[in-house]
């Protein structure tokens, strides 16, 4: 589904007092700009049939493509990943001639293609696709010995593409209102996708299709195949919008571990729905998948590889020790759910509205359980993972993300602006107003921004500008003189007015308002200052100003 919304505010490019150094090629582009061969048509739905074949490490199969036809065009763009080749392309039984440019396919579309209509291609697709090296951060397909004669097949595409696999429209800003995933597989075999599964069709040639269903849109990456001999188990979890169906497939050897495990699912749940609003896609289901590797968010189909142990893979992310109060796969990935699966960047140089965010989860979830200190410890104590390399946007137009910062300075930015909002139900409000208000759409960074300011009552546009375009950590710079207590932001974008909170003395705590230029407030004899440590700055005192 074509979901742009139009932009109430402009805000300076990514990058802009950083050189670039990397050059960015004609493939960057094709894979991600939104060409003329893009534009033209709203992506409505898909059929993706696929036949992976373990013996080999192959795959054949099919994408049915349905879109409207926005303006008129003759040429359409499908995106297909090398080694993997696409063989033959019909429209109404037509065969239609393509050619190919790297991993973007150009078809010329024969039918004359009306504005407002609904259309339809059939694109048929084979070949080995590449294995995942090191997957989710470096994926494709996994094929897996599971030390019982089967192979355990798994997906992961987040960044590379889902065009790794299978035919798309492997661009973020136009997702499918909805979609059917038929995976072929041997008889001792099951597939886990996206959605509710429909049927299972079984086959004369000792295999088995299975049929999945999604009724809401979804990401292309969201997309996935899992298949091995799983054993499932279900529950309904009651939620804000009624029964919500849960699902869980894991292989036989872990099944007493994960049923014990697997009980932070539902606490999850809970958890999000306080904060964020209802689960995004009932309709969908929730399943946790056990897979050969950490772990993704795949809509509806979250899938673990976290061990069954507490934190990430056993560590604590904030050496805190709260971070082993939970499963961070879990966690971590179920958040997703809302910030990535429900709300989805166009591009992704903004995948700090997925990261950031669902970094910024794991303190919620932290909070809810075991206390408001405890999940301020937490965020706070992840702060050591942030490097402050380059921005945490990243370059539009050609598939480049920013820092990895997105995650921890990401998740201390939104923790920063939070005690700035200084209501705590205010904003909760304003995270479940985000998923409300773009639920089931694709947006721009800074359609985010522009809400959090409006809700916050103030505007942010400079916080964000300081934490998300550029890389210095702002400093409160101040000095006690006679008059009293003077102090100015430095180190910071120009105009950075963010207020912050601090300690005069062994007063109470009490809001400045700095700004760039020196300002004063009266005080008494004391000459001490504290930060309060839930803002995301450094403090150093100064020489007075003359």
């Amino acid at each position: 589904m074509l979901r742009i919304i139009l932009c109430s505010v402009l805000l300076v490019g990514s990058f802009s007092a950083f050189s670039q150094t990397k050059k960015f090629t004609h493939a960057d582009t094709l894979r991600g700009s939104i060409t003329p061969q893009r534009a033209w048509w709203d992506l409505t739905y898909y059929h993706l049939n696929v036949k992976p074949n373990a013996q080999d490490s192959t795959l054949t199969g099919s994408t049915q493509v349905v879109y409207k036809v926005l303006q008129p065009y003759q040429s359409i763009q499908i995106d297909l990943q090398e080694p993997l080749k696409i063989e033959k392309v019909t429209q109404d039984g037509e065969s239609l001639e393509f050619k190919r440019d790297g991993n973007a396919f150009f078809i010329d579309l024969k039918k004359k293609q009306e504005v407002g209509k609904t259309e339809s291609i059939e694109v048929l697709y084979s070949g080995k696709p590449k294995l995942a090296k090191r997957p989710p951060w470096d994926g494709g397909i996994q094929w897996i010995p599971d030390g019982e004669g089967n192979t355990i097949i798994a997906t992961s595409c987040q960044g590379l593409g889902a065009s790794v696999w299978w035919p798309c429209k492997d661009h973020m800003y136009d997702e499918p209102d909805s979609m059917q995933i038929s995976i072929t597989v041997p008889k001792n075999m099951t597939d886990v996708s996206n959605g509710n599964l429909r049927s299972v069709v079984e086959n004369n040639d000792n295999t088995h299709t299975f049929n999945w269903v999604v009724q809401n849109p979804i990401n292309n990456y969201g997309v996935n195949m899992n298949v091995a001999n799983y054993t499932s188990w279900k529950e309904t979890c009651k939620g804000e919008k009624g029964d919500l169906q849960v699902s869980y497939y894991v292989l036989p050897k872990n099944l007493e571990k994960a049923k014990e495990q697997f009980k932070q699912a539902p606490m999850m749940l809970k958890a999000f729905e306080h904060w964020f609003g209802p689960y995004p896609f009932y309709e969908d289901g929730y399943k946790l998948v056990e897979v050969p590797y950490l772990g993704m968010e795949h809509q509806s189909s979250v899938t673990y590889g976290n061990g069954y142990k507490q934190g990430y893979l056993g560590r604590d992310l904030s050496k805190t020790g709260w971070g082993l109060k939970w499963d961070f796969i879990i966690v971590h990935e179920s958040g997703h759910e809302w910030f990535a699966n429900n709300i989805t960047y166009k591009d992704v140089a903004d995948m700090w509205v997925h990261e950031s965010f669902t970094n910024y989860s794991e303190n919620l979830f932290t909070e809810y359980y075991f206390g408001k200190q405890a999940g301020a410890d937490y965020v706070i104590g992840t702060r050591a993972n942030i490097v402050n390399d380059v921005p945490i946007i990243g370059v539009y137009g050609v598939n480049e993300s920013g820092s990895r910062d997105m995650y921890y300075k990401g998740g201390n930015m939104l923790h920063t602006i939070r005690q700035i909002v200084n209501d705590d139900e205010k904003w909760r409000q304003i995270l479940r107003g985000l998923n409300k208000t773009f639920y089931h759409k694709t947006v721009e960074g800074s359609q985010i921004e522009a809400y959090i300011s409006e809700h916050a009552g103030r505007n942010l546009s400079k916080v964000f500008d300081q934490y998300l375009r550029d890389i210095k950590v702002p400093v409160l710079e101040y000095a006690f003189e006679k008059k009293g207590l003077q102090y100015r932001w430095t180190n910071v974008v120009d105009g950075f007015d963010m207020p912050v909170k601090v300690k005069i003395g062994e007063g109470k705590e009490e809001f400045l308002y700095p700004t760039t230029e020196w300002k004063t407030v009266k005080t008494k004899a004391e000459k001490k200052l504290t930060v309060d440590r839930n803002f995301y700055v450094e403090a150093k005192e100064a020489k007075p100003a003359s």
